[in-house]
């Protein structure tokens, strides 16, 4: 398919939002090997004569909206199958019985195809922080997650590992000065991206307000566990990269779509639980189909989100080496909390949701962080369809936040801290690494599914007071 937007459709006079949105699902689907020209001048035809299309089994769909025969029904009820889709657990002995329980009640959903329990697996909303699943034809938005696009972002700096120390104190006012965390404010001085310009936020009417906002909070960092340091990455030889194996200063981020994505995720998922009935233990995963107008509304948003995560990261990137005036040598990132279209080893087309999970392709890189003072890997998915193609997303959760809080002073952190030769500016102990599963446990429990390219070691780390 060329690159159809929506100013294209209502050139042809497509004016209503939930039509347009519903066609460009459509056309991304099914006119993908056709061009712009060819998918304007069926739509337009279809607009014109909507009555000759009606018994045609795609064109029919967009005519039945056109001509306003389609009352999709209020809701619908389901039931959970008695027996499971198959799923691959990894590293299962350090996962918490409540995690597995959430992903055997997942596969047991009648669009669940298959699934994976990655290693740093622990309970979540709906599906499990960790857990990956293949659905039939819908996309479930607690299964993407709350905080949509959630990505990882590695900028190798043209500087050595000797950079951290020799502009120890440059880093932390960059840091300071650059970057912003919490769930409110922004930076003092106004970041400009192309993905504000996205037609999306005026095609889909709920997102029109949000516009202000998103752009208010471009190039800014959530709370939680998000972060962005500076450290030392030692590459292996003869690496994906192409790059000498030796240590390189480096830049680490991790954050997601902010509010606009936190907005979209509460949207969607009321609106999949008021149309979607499922048993009470499994109301969080109320999917909606993907030939549905709600589904493929979704999809744009769930898009849109994604690539606003990117542009966050871009402008923070960007600032942080402008300020220090450095130049990158490469770029590695990846999204977590996200839904792809794939096909599995059997061909079948399904619906891939990584919620906490890093795609892993053969030969794609992604990268697995463990806790502010442990090791991040730089690796490259081996792509096991086992699996689904996936590997964790991080070291995983080892306690709760408030038994984190619980159990960690402010003392005892900074010792640890100091011990690690790492500097935190912000941060919470509710954040502290005994917080966190231990990282080289979870990796060793995923060499089946990745290569080794790099390990990060963090130095200098900023993160959400609070």
């Amino acid at each position: 398919m060329g690159n159809l937007k929506t100013k294209d459709l209502t050139k042809i006079g497509y004016t209503n939002n939930q039509l347009i949105s519903f066609t460009l699902g459509i056309a991304a689907k099914h006119y993908k090997h056709h061009s712009n020209e060819q998918i304007i001048t069926l739509l337009t035809a279809i607009k014109d004569k909507p009555e000759q299309y009606l018994h045609h089994e795609v064109e029919g769909r967009i005519a039945e909206r056109v001509i306003g025969k389609v009352n999709e029904p209020a809701f619908k009820a389901f039931e959970i199958m008695e027996q499971s889709a198959p799923y691959k657990i990894y590293g299962g002995k350090d996962i918490e019985a409540s995690a597995k329980k959430q992903m055997e009640l997942a596969m047991r959903l009648p669009i669940s195809i298959q699934g994976a329990l990655m290693p740093d697996a622990h309970m979540g909303f709906g599906l499990p922080i960790g857990g990956v699943l293949a659905a039939n034809n819908a996309v479930i938005p607690y299964a993407v997650g709350m905080d949509i696009g959630c990505r990882m972002a590695l900028t190798i700096i043209d500087e050595s590992d000797t950079f951290i120390s020799r502009y120890n104190y440059q880093i932390k006012q960059a840091l300071k000065s650059n970057t912003h965390f919490g769930m409110e404010g922004g930076l003092d001085t106004r970041q400009e991206h192309e993905i504000l310009d996205s037609d999306v936020f005026t095609q889909i009417p709920f997102l029109k307000p949000l516009r202000g906002k998103a752009a208010r909070q471009l190039g800014t960092s959530g709370n939680g566990n998000h972060f962005v340091e500076f450290g030392e990455i030692a590459l292996a030889d003869n690496n994906t990269l192409g790059l000498p194996g030796k240590k390189y200063a480096a830049l680490l981020s991790h954050s997601g779509s902010r509010g606009l994505g936190s907005a979209i995720a509460k949207h969607y998922t009321q609106l999949a639980m008021n149309t979607c009935r499922l048993p009470r233990e499994a109301q969080q995963l109320a999917w909606l189909d993907m030939d549905s107008e709600a589904g493929q509304e979704y999809w744009l948003t769930m898009t849109l989100a994604g690539d606003y995560a990117r542009a966050c990261h871009e402008r923070i990137h960007a600032n942080l080496l402008k300020a220090l005036g450095i130049k990158p040598l490469c770029l590695i990132e990846n999204h977590h909390n996200f839904a792809w279209k794939d096909t599995l080893a059997d061909g079948k087309q399904v619906i891939i949701h990584r919620k906490g999970a890093t795609p892993a392709h053969e030969g794609e890189l992604g990268i697995i962080p463990g806790s502010m003072t442990t090791s991040a890997y730089l690796v490259k998915g081996k792509g096991i369809d086992q699996a689904l193609y996936s590997a964790s997303h991080g070291a995983g959760r080892a306690m709760s936040r408030q038994k984190a809080k619980d159990s960690m002073t402010v003392s005892g952190m900074k010792k640890l801290l100091s011990n690690a030769g790492v500097t935190l500016i912000g941060g919470s102990v509710e954040e502290n690494p005994m917080a966190y599963k231990d990282i080289e446990k979870v990796i060793e429990a995923q060499t089946s599914l990745v290569d080794i390219q790099g390990k990060f070691i963090p130095r200098i780390v900023r993160m959400n007071k609070d």
